[in-house]
């Protein structure tokens, strides 16, 4: 499982233009759906997100897929994976945390957002869309009960419209230049552990208050 997921990762500009030249129109379907669950299930922060649009964006840029289609639609996913998951831990929130803790979820995941969340109160929704697992358990945390929907769904929509928009078309501008073309594998590696830094930053600065 891990080694697959490994290899899904540091290969995802081959698996993403299989999918296209297997699946056709059907990839769109796909991508929305790892979005969504990438954003929405609480227990899925390990799917690919960020280097997911970027090599999508990529993409693009080669004919494989429509950017015009593309970004409206994952920006779709984007908000309804936020708002799934929102609205799941207001109806059954610490119950279902309680009941998969330690086989799918970690507390150490659910402290991290709280942090998060006395640091930044509502633009956490806005900022945790840059940063992975957090912007998975961001929604989670605001449906238990710390902000009201009508602020989350202001941060959600934008930090939607933000994410997608801005990683996809890095993608479709720099995705094909021929030296990041060439050293794929290392530009999305530098695209995850850009993606973690600010998270990695958070906890360092947490274990320091704690000494």
């Amino acid at each position: 499982m891990i080694t697959t997921l490994i290899d899904l990762v540091l290969h995802l500009d081959v698996h993403l233009m299989a999918l296209v030249q297997d699946y056709g129109v059907w990839v769109y379907a796909i991508l929305f759906a790892i979005i969504f669950a990438e954003t929405g299930l609480v227990f899925a922060p390990f799917l690919p997100g960020d280097s997911l649009l970027f090599v999508a964006g990529a993409l693009c840029a080669l004919n494989a897929l429509q950017l015009q289609w593309l970004i409206p639609l994952l920006m779709l996913a984007a908000f309804c994976g936020d708002n799934t998951n929102y609205w799941v831990a207001r109806l059954i929130g610490m119950r279902l945390f309680v009941r998969l803790e330690g086989k799918l979820l970690k507390r150490a995941h659910l402290d991290k957002t709280y942090l998060f969340y006395d640091k930044h109160g509502g633009k956490t929704i806005l900022f945790a869309r840059f940063m992975p697992i957090i912007r998975t358990f961001a929604p989670f945390v605001a449906g238990i009960g710390l902000m009201r929907y009508s602020m989350f769904v202001l941060y959600s929509a934008l930090g939607s419209f933000a994410w997608i928009f801005s990683l996809t078309l890095a993608g479709y501008f720099f995705g094909n230049i021929p030296f990041v073309k060439n050293n794929l594998t290392i530009i999305i590696l530098a695209v995850i552990f850009l993606s973690f830094f600010p998270a990695m930053i958070q906890f360092v600065r947490h274990k320091k208050t704690l000494r």
